[in-house]
This record gives structure tokens, sequence and C-alpha cells, in this order.
């Protein structure tokens, strides 16, 4: 494959709705392009794209794809996106790299939770966008309302360039209203399109969008709406330049009509793509941070400029190693390349460099700006991680991954196998960095969390089918406070061992009394005369911070105390640094008891996005898991509801919420405070702790 320049690139992401076709469009246009020699299908496994086993085991698409083509002289890189929510890093990593974001309608189902989740991330990351309407071989399919919707949830610059002749279940003509012919497509597989003039029944239907987009287009310059005005319409040179520039502005948003399944309208799209869409070198540059100072700099698409990239992906292959992924945003990368990790201060050489279609790789001599590529076994570098030559000295803006909306404990079935399970799970964490995974030593547990049940249970799976090994995923334990509301003026206790030869003996008298929340521990030695030895103090403040950190009530930590070291006694002979922490911890336990002891439980805040039908039922929902609504806000046609929940009620709470709305429902979650648990979940939560104790000794 020749060297494509930046102006001859096309960087786009499919993003939508599970199910709404993007792989099956993908697999089109790898097919027409020649890039591959026949078609695969979803339902026999065969897709370019979806090539992991659990993709083809669940015919839908877990990761990002990487995919390239050529069309007519222009190189088009294409991310096909998964649609299931749980998988969202993919979108968000893809989009981050982008030109333009392509998002995919059905023609029945129009604008659904994916798309406005989708359409989310394009606003925030000001991408030009496009929209495809497909399935319109579907006997229930509904062009012309999806647009209407399409205007009113995403944006009002939409505007048809193509609409389908006759829409359902014999669809195969369009008519494309900038080209003004009616375009019939035959079987998919032959590539053929026939041309002819537009019918006189959709002329005038035709005729008025061409108007429809002729104006939006005129809107987009004062140039152009001065040239409109004269002439009441735009020459065809004046026309295609004020069509990209709309497009690159965000002021106008095509719409296609197509069917993956018949390959109806896609090459009409694909030319489009190659004509309208912007390339890299029409966007604006992309503003990094310097590394040695506070200032920031304007990175240009210039393939003679100092090289950089950001890895925005990376893929695990058995007998290859990690795989990374990246965009060249300036320069030319070529392979022996040394450059610069400036995040993590390391050196990396570039291997072999390659393009991807899915897991094919195909070697290249060289990268220009603009391109995406992969390369394999970097040492040091990860995903959001940026690589330049030293002398550049940059950071890449970041992709914001979105945070953590449900967690597992993990649990393994058979001891010894921690190493491996970590190994895996910081493999599963580097494909998806949505996944998290940390050791809890609190817990006592490994925590995996993220955003669906599926990407939990399939991290799990992937353990077991690459890693050989067997785990559980169970609740987590919640990290409870213990903390006291009364004081203990005195607390006493007498460390006293003898047993021949030389004893033990250490006797405190301990205050204490509860601090403001937040304010942690404090220890006063308040000894006068002598009566302890100063060597001796630390170890009654030892025995107390080791009895703390364990726990009373249910094995969890005890927070913001003031603990006074007032009174005691030793013996000149018997006592010793062992004998005064004992007699510190144990006398410090009795005064907890004393003292009103209670149980904290954190409180995460939440902010849950819904349509408005669902509030009853969510808020129900909410009331139910002893959470507090404290607001509400609407935001277009949803409503976000914010409420305060303990988080031992909050376990799989995105898969409840996704059932409650139809999948419709979105959260977000953070921790907002620590609060006492009411007295009778306290209660039921100190019996399951002294059972389980029980159990274990």
């Amino acid at each position: 494959m020749s060297d494509f320049t930046p102006d001859a690139i096309r960087n786009i992401a499919f993003v939508g709705h599970g199910g709404s076709g993007k792989t099956s469009i993908s697999e089109f246009l790898l097919y027409s392009s020649g890039e591959i020699n026949r078609i695969g299908t979803i339902a026999e496994g065969t897709t370019t794209s979806d090539f992991n086993p659990n993709e083809i085991e669940r015919q839908i698409s877990i990761a990002a794809s990487p995919l390239h083509f050529v069309w007519k002289n222009t190189k088009v890189n294409l991310l096909d996106t998964p649609g299931y929510s749980d998988f969202i890093g993919g979108v968000k990593s893809s989009l981050h790299v982008s030109d333009t974001a392509i998002i995919i309608l059905k023609g029945a189902e129009g604008v659904e939770v994916g798309t406005e989740s989708a359409w989310e991330y394009i606003q925030k990351l000001e991408l030009p966008a496009a929209i495809m309407v497909n399935k319109l071989d579907n006997e229930h399919s509904k062009f012309e309302s999806t647009v209407a919707v399409a205007k009113e949830r995403l944006s009002n610059d939409v505007a048809v360039v193509s609409f389908p002749v006759n829409e359902g279940i014999n669809f195969n003509s369009i008519i494309d209203v900038i080209k003004m012919k009616k375009f019939t497509f035959s079987d998919p597989k032959s590539k053929k399109v026939s041309e002819e003039e537009i019918p006189a029944e959709f002329k005038e239907k035709a005729e008025q969008l061409r108007n429809e987009l002729v104006e939006k287009v005129a809107e987009s310059t004062e140039d152009l709406m001065e040239k409109f005005f004269e002439e009441g319409t735009l020459n065809d040179a004046d026309f295609a330049r004020g069509l990209k520039n709309a497009i690159i502005a965000r002021s106008l948003i095509p719409v296609f009509a197509v069917s993956a399944e018949k390959g109806a309208g896609l090459f009409d799209f694909i030319d489009f793509v190659v004509e309208y869409l912007p390339s890299p070198v029409d966007r604006k540059p992309v503003v990094a941070k310097k590394v040695d100072s506070d200032k920031t700099l304007e990175v240009k698409c210039d393939p003679n400029a100092e090289p950089s990239l950001l890895v925005f992906k990376s893929m695990s292959e058995a007998h290859v190693g990690e795989l990374s992924v990246f965009k060249v945003y300036s320069g030319t990368l070529i392979p022996g390349m040394d450059l610069f990790n400036e995040e993590r201060n390391k050196p990396e050489r570039l291997g072999q460099l390659y393009i991807l279609n899915g897991h094919n790789r195909t070697e290249v001599s060289k990268l220009l700006a603009g391109d995406i590529g992969a390369v394999v076994k970097l040492k040091d570098t990860h995903t959001n991680n940026t690589l330049c030559s030293k002398s550049l000295g940059i950071i890449l803006p970041h992709i914001e991954f979105p945070k953590p909306v449900i967690r597992g404990a993990v649990i393994p079935k058979t001891k010894g196998d921690e190493d491996k399970i970590s190994t895996g799970l910081h493999t599963v964490h580097e494909e998806d960095p949505t996944l998290g995974v940390k050791y809890e030593p609190e817990l006592g547990q490994t925590i995996i969390s993220g955003q669906g049940e599926l990407q939990l249970g399939l991290a799990v799976k992937m353990l077991k089918d690459r890693y050989k090994v067997d785990v559980d995923l169970a609740e987590p334990r919640i990290p409870y406070r213990e903390a006291i509301r009364g004081v203990c003026e005195s607390a006493e206790y007498k460390h006293k061992k003898q047993s021949g030869g030389r004893g033990q003996f250490g006797h405190v008298f301990l205050k204490i009394e509860p601090l403001p929340q937040g304010e942690g521990f404090e220890f006063v030695n308040a000894i006068v005369g002598g009566v302890i030895p100063g060597r001796f103090v630390p170890a009654v403040e030892k025995g107390i911070r080791e009895l703390m950190d364990k726990g009373i009530l249910t094995g969890s930590q005890v927070v913001d105390i003031k603990v006074t070291l007032f009174d005691g006694n030793f013996h000149n002979v018997d006592s010793d640094e062992v004998s005064f922490k004992i007699a510190g911890s144990q006398a410090f336990k009795k005064g907890f008891l004393a003292a009103k002891p209670v149980l904290l439980e954190p409180i995460y805040d939440l902010a849950i996005k819904v349509p408005e039908e669902f509030m009853g039922d969510v808020m129900g929902d909410i009331s139910s898991r002893r959470g507090k609504i404290s607001g509400m806000e609407a935001e277009g046609p949803f409503q976000i509801i914010k409420a305060k929940v303990p988080l031992a009620d909050l376990y799989k709470y995105s898969t409840q919420l996704r059932s409650l709305t139809s999948g419709r429902g979105i959260h977000s979650r953070s921790f907002s405070h620590y609060e006492p648990v009411p007295k009778e979940v306290e209660s039921k939560i100190i019996e399951e702790y002294n059972k389980a104790r029980e159990e274990d000794s």
C-alpha cells in the first residue's frame, strides 16, 4: 500500500446502539473496496470486525475494531465500535482519534439509548458528524419519522442527502439529492449500481430536499449567503466547497438512506466520505501539554514535523503479545525510530509498523501524520500514553474514560492462582481501560469494576479461557467504618502475666471521645509524674492503632476518635513495650464499647439520567434501597435524578436500572460521605460478621 498524505486520509468512527448494523456496513465497505474477497456475516461469525471468540459466540461487538480500505485514492480508516453500553470505552477511545463520527440508526427503532450516549460524546469532542439510517429493508422501517426524531433529539442541523425510493422489504433504490440521480443496487456481491434520472413522482420531493440542503450550506458562511440571495441558488463549485465547510464547522449533519443487507446506498455514502468529510488537516490542531513547563503547544498534522502519536487501544494476541494501536498526530513514523514516553519517562524503539483490518495485519514501511496504525511489543507504553521525539516533549490530550458503575469481588476457586489472576486481569485492563482492577487490603479482596455485568462476566470468562483459572464473581465486602458517639471518661486495663521467670506487666487508663467526621485519630499523652515511663507510651499508641485498623464491631476501621492516656502503672522488672501495647489495645476496646459505638456506611452520590416516563419506577426503586432523592433537573427529553444511596444497596444497580427503563437509563456514581447505619441493619451486619468468624475458626 502506498503512503497516504494527511489530505488523502479520512478517519471515521461508526457509533450507535447495539444491533444497528455497524459491523455489517463495515463488512460491505471492505468487500466493495476490494480489501476482502467475501462478505462475512455476524450469524456465521465470519466478519472482519468481530473476530474475538466471545464476539462470535454472543454475536455482538465487544471491542472497537480498527479497519481500513482505499476508495478513489483516499485511505479510509474506519473504527467499528461496540453498541452495548458495557463497552462504552471502545466508543470513547475511537471518537477521540476520529475526524468524523458516523451515527448508525435503525430505520424502525430510530434514536435509541446507545445513540444518545454516543451523541453526548460527539458533542463534548466537538466532532463533525453524519447519520446513516440503516435497515430500510425492514418492513416496519420509517425513514422520514426517523429523520424527524433525529432532528428533534440530536440536532436541528440534520439534512437529508439521500432518501429511499422503495422503503420496505424490497428496498434497493435511493435518490441522491446532491447528484440528483436515482441509484438502484443489485445483489451486494456483484458491486453493480445502475444510475438513472429521478422518476417524475419523486422529482418534487428531491428538489425540495435539495433546496433545503442548499439553504443549509448557504447559511454556513456570509459570502455563500450573499451569493444565494443574489442568484437564488449556489453553483456546483460553491455548493461543494460550502457543504464540506459546513460539515467541518458542525453546522450540517448529512443523512444517508442505506441497507447493509442489500448494500443499497453504501456506494453513495463512501463517495461522500471521500468528497466531503474532513481529512485530519481540515480539523483544528490538537493542543498538547509541554512536559517541562505549564505551556501548551498546537500540534499540527504535518508529516514533516517532529513525530508524535497517541496509543488509543491495546490488543493482546497469544502468539504476538501486546499490539499497541495508535494515531499519528504529527511527523512520519518508520520502524526502528526512537521515541520517548514522557509520562513514564521511558524511551521506546518502534518495531515493525502495521495497518489493521480486525486482527489481520499488513506491514508498512512508514506512517504519516493523520494515519492510524499499530506496533508490536512496546515495553513501557500503554493505552492513553503519548510517544514523541525527545526534543518535542509533549503529552497529547487523554481519552476520558467513564468512571465505573458496578463492582465485583474476584474469589479464586483454587489457592495459589493469585499470580495468574493478577496477570490475566492486568491484560484485560490493558485491552479495556474501563475495567478497573484493584486489590483492597482492607477488604482482603481483589475488586474489579466497570460499566456492567456483561463486562465483568467476560473478564472472568477470559481468565478461564486464556489463563485456565476458575474464579467466582461475588458481591464485594463493604468498607464500613466504626466510630463512637459518646465519651468514656476512664477505660482501664491491667495486663499481668506471670509464668516463671520474668513476667509481663502494663497498666493504663484511657479517656476516649469522638472527633468530628474526617478528623481521623488523635493520641494525647497526659501522663504526669512518670507513672508510665516515656519509653512505653509509644507502645500504648501502637496497640490502639493496630486495633483501630482491625476493628471491633465488624472488623472495620475505627475512625474519628481521640484517645488520652492519663494514668497507669508499671513494674520495674516485668514491664516492657509488649505489655503496654496489649494493655493499650484492651483498654481501648473496653472504652470504645462503652462510648456508644456506631457502625458507619459509605454513602454514594448518584446521578441517574432517565426518560421522563420512567421517573416514578426509578424513584421508587431508589427508596427501596434506603436512598434519598436530593434533587431533579430536566435535560432535553430526559430527567436527571440526584440521590444519595448506601453502597451496600447498589450492588448490580446498573443492571436493575436498565431493566426498569428498557435500557434507556444510565447513571454515574461517586463517593459522598459516611453516615451511621440504621440500628436494625447494624445488628444484622454485626451478627453476620460474628457468625462468619465462628465458621472460619
